[in-house]
């Protein structure tokens, strides 16, 4: 079968739709790559050549200096000088000079007539052997040459050690999981209760609630993160309770999470089976026994689907965090961490690459291990509703 008849079976909208969804999986999949495959190149590496390159030998140039008068010795009729310009570093020289404007001058393994009876020769390993047909002065002595050095690559677990070791960034890790997860877990099980009672419980100024609750999507966070903390600070102090505490934050992202999540979750339970609901009333079911054997399990999909949207919005915060939690290094989460890791060590990148792959690590495992429940949670209820 031909392309074109293949293409007109496929269906040219069908096809627009898949290379569409093609192109948005590789502008989300290619930054990611290039990320995790940095976070395992040498520092040296990475500073010279893009990540595309890191399977590929890469050059750099470095410059070294020729031995000086304790270093000659003489061979025949010529005095010589000679060593290793590489001092032990891995790579192969493939050209070098002695003017930094010609750092190419010669290829290495050929011979360079300098003038005046001097000659050097610079092979691929870096030894040199530098001549001349009178004794060395200290004017011919100690000149720089510079290199053209193509190293093989080089992929090291040292970025993740200085990471997760000498750079706080472990400690801030464990915050982060010690904000998102209860952020997570709390506004569900609120949410999930109240999602219920707006969907099988008749009470007066229903009707109202949840029409306060859609309203509440639409607030900004920044309108009313000052509010909020101007309240949590006084209830603090009437209470007697510290401020910048981890109940704080989970309290804060909690309320910042409950509208969505009460939509969310009330769209789905209300479009659950009516004759479920009302043959365990029959039995004699409570509302709290309907709500805990008949309700949650039927609405796993919608739970998972909030989860994501929330742990990925709690691990992802960096304001929230800052307001409620403070700056203080044994209290800093994951994004401040490596907000400040990116103001000290901006020029470090593979300091930065392995820092940011941790960052989105989890939030990728979270995300992959409940995305077959995200677009059936999110389209339940959608199209019916009570």
């Amino acid at each position: 079968m031909s392309i074109g008849k293949r293409l007109a079976r496929i269906g040219l909208p069908r096809l627009i739709i898949n290379l569409t969804v093609l192109v948005v999986v590789a502008l989300w999949v290619m930054p990611t790559l290039g990320i995790l495959v940095s976070s395992f190149r040498d520092k040296d590496q990475l500073a010279v050549s893009g990540w595309w390159t890191a399977f590929s030998s890469a050059e750099r140039n470095e410059a070294g200096r020729l031995g000086d008068l304790s270093a000659m010795k003489q061979d025949g009729n010529l005095y010589v000088i000679d060593g290793n310009l590489l001092e032990g570093k891995a790579g192969t020289v493939n050209a070098y000079g002695v003017r930094s404007v010609a750092p190419r001058a010669y290829e290495a393994g050929s011979e360079a007539n300098l003038g005046d009876g001097l000659k050097l020769l610079v092979n691929k390993d870096g030894s040199y052997r530098y001549s001349s047909t009178s004794p060395f002065t200290e004017d011919n002595t100690g000149r720089r040459v510079y290199l053209a050095v193509a190293t093989p690559p080089v992929f090291t677990l040292v970025n993740y050690k200085n990471v997760l070791t000498g750079e706080g960034i472990g400690q801030s890790f464990v915050n982060s999981l010690t904000v998102a997860i209860p952020a997570t877990v709390i506004p569900i099980l609120v949410a999930a209760f109240a999602a219920y009672a707006l969907s099988w419980m008749n009470f007066r100024g229903r009707t109202l609630l949840l029409a306060a609750v859609v309203g509440l999507i639409v607030v900004p966070l920044q309108m009313s993160l000052i509010p909020l903390l101007r309240l949590y600070n006084e209830v603090g102090t009437f209470l007697g309770v510290p401020s910048k505490t981890y109940a704080g934050i989970w309290l804060a992202h909690t309320g910042f999470g409950l509208p969505l999540a009460i939509f969310l979750l009330r769209n789905y339970i209300v479009g659950l089976p009516k004759e479920i609901i009302e043959s365990a009333r029959v039995d004699g079911a409570g509302d709290f026994e309907i709500f805990t054997r008949i309700v949650l399990p039927l609405s796993f999909p919608a739970l998972a689907s909030f989860a994501i949207f929330q742990f990925l919005w709690v691990w992802n915060d960096l304001l929230v965090a800052m307001v409620f939690l403070g700056t203080e290094k044994d209290k800093l989460v994951l994004t401040g961490a490596l907000n400040a890791l990116l103001g000290s060590r901006g020029g470090n990148w593979e300091i930065l690459s392995a820092s940011a792959f941790v960052s989105i690590l989890v939030p990728i495992l979270v995300f992959f291990s409940l995305q077959r429940y995200l677009v059936r949670g999110l389209l339940a209820g959608s199209v019916k509703g009570g």
